[in-house]
């Protein structure tokens, strides 16, 4: 296959990061915006977005949860509250002094020296603080619980180093925030939501994760406990795709939610908090992405299947295009992976084989092509995504199929699709995880090996704290490398502590990560 010539002009292998960089731009995804860290998000890549947002939105309103929404500004004395929090968020911050400006004489423009709010307001890098205080007038009751409230928006964390989707200062997401009478319950709170992003990860972006909860020094700000759900990518790098917090009462106190038991005591409410941001969608990008572009899984494809008419500018075109909107009618009427098939009839100007690669390096799981030799045989020449080359010829690999066998297929042909993406990660996931590693030399020499795309490795532990923990993160941090999370399905720990000696108490990974 080396005669085959790729659409994108870098390959993952040669340089990973500026290929990624070139998928987001050949694949029309996103562009730089001109303030550092912020990123215009364009169509493709907003439609990708919506699916993920309308498949998780319809998974946290069957749990019983609300959506609302709470001001992008967040007055300075909520962080004071919880220092835990602030100290966590403080170097990330963008606050809001002045609200208004003035020309400086020179024709440009400055904040207003008269013009200086009484108290600085901090653009959300999350909400915990201003939505406690709303739980804190809503809540008064044990029967007020619990409360649970999801809101989908943007916040700001102004990051230092920023890659399109991975890290930007500006990202959307949702985050939820829940109430509850115990902390058994948010707990179990904490743990749906959990599942419900393994969930989504895997069975609508095709993500393989790993579930399990962060070690003491990768907490949330503020929080009790934090679980996390990990991806591979490609490079064999770590994606957190996703966190869930239980935030024990410490927001609760801060904040003052306090409700009457059922005894009649007033007691402070255990709260959660949980979300997922367009990271996920650098995690599709690297983790299904090829030396062609971006493959998306149909799922969350804003188009699942293209149709490219041949058109020639003669009267002919007329026939093809109502030939077409036929096939795409046909298509439309099915149903592919629980909802109707999303059918793209592209009548745009140009030569079909342009129309062709661009769709290619965007990802559209299908296209098809329609000449008018296809139309008058009843024909279709269709092009899958996760197939895209003939390995004999190095040519795109088309199956010329009848029209109405093809229109019979196509949700099969969607599903087969879907799964063969997730399956193909799995196994190059599970595959790049190395075990049985005894030491802290182990790892150091599996890191630095001169493996291109190393993988992670799993280390027994004994769970150690403070000073012991701290020196762990900084041996792990000479060596760029980070822990991820303890699987919660991971084996019992039969062994020592690669990094104590002590008995082992659980099982971690650890990755370089983004």
């Amino acid at each position: 296959m080396s005669n085959i010539r790729h659409a994108l002009s870098v390959k993952r292998t040669d340089d990973f990061a500026k290929w990624y960089q070139e998928v987001i731009s050949a694949a029309e995804m996103a562009e730089e915006s001109g303030v550092r860290g912020c990123m215009v998000i364009k169509p493709w890549g907003y439609g990708i977005w919506e699916r993920i947002q309308r498949l998780m939105d319809e998974r946290i309103k069957a749990a019983g949860v609300d959506n609302v929404y709470f001001p992008i500004f967040i007055p300075l004395k909520n962080f004071e509250r919880e220092a835990s929090h602030v100290e966590g968020f403080a170097k990330e911050m963008a606050v809001v002094t002045h609200h208004r400006l003035i020309g400086d004489g020179n024709g440009g423009l400055i904040p207003d020296p008269e013009a200086k709010l009484e108290e600085p307001l901090v653009v959300r890098p999350t909400s915990e603080t201003i939505i406690g205080d709303a739980m804190a007038r809503w809540i008064q009751s044990w029967r007020d619980l619990p409360l649970l409230t999801n809101q989908w928006g943007n916040v700001v964390r102004w990051e230092m180093r920023t890659r399109m989707f991975l890290r930007t200062s500006e990202f959307l997401w949702q985050e939820g925030h829940t109430a509850h009478e115990t902390r058994e319950d948010a707990l179990e709170e904490t743990h749906r939501a959990l599942e419900m992003y393994r969930a989504c990860a895997e069975e609508d972006l095709a993500l393989p994760v790993v579930a399990g909860e962060k070690p003491e020094n990768e907490r949330f700000p503020g929080a009790d406990e934090t679980w996390s759900i990990e991806a591979m990518m490609q490079d064999g790098k770590a994606l957190q795709a996703g966190t869930s917090h239980y935030l024990g009462t410490n927001f609760a106190k801060a904040a003052g939610i306090k409700y009457q038991d059922r005894e009649g005591s007033e007691q402070f409410a255990h709260t959660t908090s949980w979300g997922v941001s367009t990271r996920m969608i650098g995690g599709v990008i690297m983790t299904h992405g090829d030396d062609d572009g971006l493959r998306v899984p149909p799922r969350i494809a804003p188009h699942q299947i293209v149709i490219l008419p041949m058109l020639r500018d003669k009267p002919e075109d007329e026939a093809l295009l109502a030939y077409c909107e036929e096939v795409r009618a046909a298509l439309a009427s099915q149903s592919a992976l629980g909802e109707p098939i999303r059918v793209l009839l592209d009548k745009r100007a140009g030569k079909a084989a342009a129309k062709r690669w661009d769709w290619v390096r965007k990802g559209a799981p299908i296209v098809i092509e329609v000449g008018s030799r296809d139309m008058e045989g009843g024909k279709v020449a269709v092009l899958r995504r996760d197939d895209l080359w003939n390995p004999e010829n190095g040519k795109p690999n088309f199956d010329f199929a009848e029209r109405e066998g093809f229109i019979s297929r196509a949700s099969a042909i969607l599903e087969e699709i879907q799964a063969g993406l997730f399956n193909e990660a799995r196994e190059r996931r599970d595959a790049n995880i190395t075990r049985g590693v005894t030491s802290m030399d182990e790892v150091a020499a599996f890191y630095s090996s001169g493996e291109q795309f190393p993988g992670w490795v799993e280390v027994q532990w004994a769970k150690p704290t403070g000073d012991a923990l701290e020196k762990v993160v900084e041996t792990l941090k000479a060596h760029k490398l980070t822990i991820r999370n303890v699987p919660r399905d991971a084996a019992p720990a039969d062994g020592a502590c690669i990094f104590t000696g002590e008995p082992a108490l659980e099982r971690i990974l650890i990755a370089k990560a983004y």
